[in-house]
């Protein structure tokens, strides 16, 4: 499992700059450059009681991160398999504004 940091500090996962949730899903399948992937895993922070249970959890460092992104080189029948991965997005309001910033096509 790569460690992941996070800069979508928006996501109500995002908990100092790691996830929360667990695991991640990276999209892009035809994508030639970071711009074109996404952390489809994105959801952004509200006041409901969900959000905030979310957000109290602790922020993993290490994450299971299926990855659609199929012109990446790290990706491995469709898992991450980079030792570090970044997810960048720092006032993204839904999951198009994000990105994986260590995307590099094969």
């Amino acid at each position: 499992m790569p460690l992941l940091s996070c800069t979508a500090r928006t996501c109500i996962y995002n908990k100092d700059e790691y996830c929360s949730k667990g695991d991640i899903l990276v999209d892009g399948t035809d994508a030639r450059v970071a711009d074109e992937t996404c952390c489809r895993s994105f959801q952004e922070r509200g006041e409901s009681a969900s959000n905030k249970a979310a957000a109290d959890s602790c922020g993993c460092r290490t994450i299971d991160v299926d990855c659609r992104a199929c012109t990446c080189t790290f990706n491995k029948e469709e898992k991450c398999h980079a030792d570090k991965i970044t997810i960048t997005g720092g006032s993204a309001c839904d999951c198009e504004e994000t990105k994986c910033g260590s995307f590099e096509k094969r």
